[in-house]
């Protein structure tokens, strides 16, 4: 059996002003052929699980094709079409299949083609036709659409937020494949949307209300008949008319089963509506309260600078409050001027530094100070262990480490870098057991790293494109009428 794998992951902020293009793919990662096996052997990615399921089994797999940027502003509809291209040609040049499996975020948006998603799985289906079978996986931050329901026989999403069990997911997709072309199942999926919004703040996976949800979703995975059952938390930060909270069922043939199972579990989050409103924290409270605790070093998740989606990582909101305060801490932030800057004064120097703040208006201002030069390094490093986003190696390109007397700690660094790994900051001497404080930019991804060294954690409302408080956001597509926006129907 042949069967082929693709994926086209990026995560759209369409609330940045700044575009999506091709050479943030092309930075990342943009590859064709056994490229993409040689990219994702060995991750805990889903396409690492992929070839992890499909090589235990006598068939052949056939990469076909895999770009990923990290989260952003919308995708130009140039960078698209060129995506769209090398896909449908390598996946040409890669026929015949018996089957594919397939990896898209589900919160993609182009200028043009607000659902990315559900158009190139649509044109993927057009090209293999209706006989060969379609497996995805998906983000559960991904904004479902009928149109990738349609286009698939399937679909699972990652059930953890952080997402830890993306290379089970994948294997499962994989497994799926594999017993539908053995005869043994015959996948159909449905889903059911509720006019829901799920607050990012509201959307751990170890915390109520997720935690009892998945629950539910677990018990119907043992119901006769369900194969697969799928939660989707939703991108609120996708203005598109897709965005929103979604279940997803993958019945044996039972199209009816996998409806009426969708529908009852969309009824009881619309009975827990409220359970999902946001208790939000501001900067002066939670760093009061850091101060407080003597359970230290707190991490403070800068909610509104969530690089996880599509933040510029140089807000200073939380930075200038720690300053103030004398606060033992560290904070990393996307500056490569101040790099530069740095590396020109040289390790050992003080040099006085504006830092953070540069990108926009809507993160802060800026932060002047004198500094100490820590360190300067090349901002590689490498993840072992299962973490949010499932991937091992990392470069944040080059990076100045440097402190003020009064014990801020900040790692200025020449790409904006998600914070996924601890490792950011042990392999660069950076020891989180002598801060007050440590601030990492998203909201429920960090957790997965930084809660061994972290004892308490403190979601902070602090302004920019990815705030938690979605009412303060301009929506033009979304649908309506959608709790909590209008009023409670």
């Amino acid at each position: 059996m042949r069967i082929g794998i693709i994926a086209l992951l990026q995560e759209t902020n369409t609330f940045i002003s700044e575009p999506t293009t091709l050479d943030h793919f092309s930075e990342n990662l943009l590859v064709t052929g056994d490229e993409v096996r040689q990219h994702f052997m060995g991750t805990d990615h889903e396409v690492g699980g992929f070839f992890d399921r499909l090589d235990d089994d006598d068939c052949e797999t056939i990469p076909i094709f895999a770009a990923r940027a990290l989260p952003f502003g919308t995708v130009t509809d140039e960078t698209y079409a060129a995506l769209l291209d090398q896909m449908l040609q390598s996946l040409q040049d890669a026929r015949p299949l018996d089957g594919l499996l397939v990896a898209p975020h589900g919160a993609t948006v182009s200028e043009s083609t607000r659902d990315v998603d559900g158009d190139w799985l649509t044109r993927v289906r057009e090209v293999v036709g209706s006989d060969v079978p379609i497996v995805s996986t998906a983000d559960p931050h991904g904004n479902l659409s009928p149109k990738m329901i349609a286009a698939v026989d399937a679909i699972t999403a990652y059930r953890t937020n952080p997402h830890i069990d993306q290379r089970a997911r994948g294997k499962e997709a994989a497994d799926l494949m594999l017993r539908t072309l053995a005869g043994e199942i015959r996948p159909v999926t449905a889903a059911a949307f509720p006019s829901l919004l799920i607050n990012i703040d509201k959307q751990c996976s170890e915390e109520e209300p997720c935690r009892s949800l998945l629950e539910l979703a677990a018990e119907m995975r043992t119901r006769p008949g369900v194969l697969s059952t799928s939660l989707f938390l939703g991108f609120p930060y996708a203005d598109v008319a897709e965005m929103g909270s979604a279940f997803a069922v993958v019945t044996d043939g039972d199209r009816e089963l996998a409806q009426r199972t969708a529908d009852e579990f969309a009824a009881v989050m619309w009975e827990r509506r409220h359970e999902f409103l946001p208790g939000l924290i501001d900067v002066e409270t939670a760093v009061q309260q850091a101060i407080d605790s003597d359970r230290s070093p707190v991490l403070l998740l800068d909610m509104g600078d969530n690089v996880g989606g599509g933040s510029t990582a140089d807000g200073t909101a939380l930075a200038h409050e720690l300053h103030r305060r004398n606060v033992r801490s560290f904070i990393c932030l996307n500056d490569p001027e101040a790099v530069q800057q740095a590396e020109q004064a040289g390790v050992g120097s003080r040099v006085t530094l504006t830092v953070g703040g540069k990108t926009d208006h809507l993160h802060g201002e800026l932060l002047t100070a004198e500094f100490y030069v820590f360190a300067i390094t090349d901002g590689v490093f490498e993840e072992p262990e299962p973490r949010h986003g499932g991937m091992r190696h990392f470069d944040q390109g080059r990076t100045a480490i440097v402190q003020t007397d009064d014990g801020l700690t900040v790692m200025l660094t020449s790409r904006r870098m998600v914070p996924f790994s601890l490792h950011q900051l042990t392999d660069f001497g950076i020891n989180p057991a002598d801060y007050q404080a440590i601030v990492a930019k998203g909201v429920n991804a960090p957790i997965a790293a930084y809660a061994p060294v972290c004892p308490h954690l403190i979601r902070v409302n602090t302004p920019g494109a990815t705030t938690a408080d979605v009412l303060s956001l301009d929506y033009q597509h979304r649908r309506r009428p959608m709790f909590p926006f209008e009023n409670d129907r």
